[in-house]
């Protein structure tokens, strides 16, 4: 959902099947962005799982380039805690 006479850069998006766990991650690591103005979810309803996700960014930036950085950023944490999960279980059943 784009904002009325943006440009794309104030995007609202809604994740389907969905809480707080990927909202609040996802959050910070696109808040980390210095080319984003504002980053927020919400949960619509809690009897509801998804979350509608908004983004608004500086000058001319789109929205989804920060978003998609910020999932990238997230899913190469989440990659790196579990190689390193992986090699410290395999260390210590050695």
């Amino acid at each position: 959902v784009q904002a009325d006479g943006t440009d794309g850069n104030c995007v609202t998006f809604v994740l389907h099947d969905e809480d707080h766990t990927l909202g609040n991650s996802l959050r910070y690591m696109v808040m980390k962005n210095p080319d984003v103005e504002f980053c927020g979810y919400c949960i619509t309803h809690p009897s509801e799982s998804k979350i509608n996700f908004r983004i608004q960014t500086r000058g001319a930036l789109p929205a989804v380039e920060p978003f998609r950085k910020g999932l990238n950023d997230l899913m190469s944490v989440c990659q790196h805690v579990l190689n390193t999960f992986e090699v410290r279980l395999f260390l210590k059943s050695s």
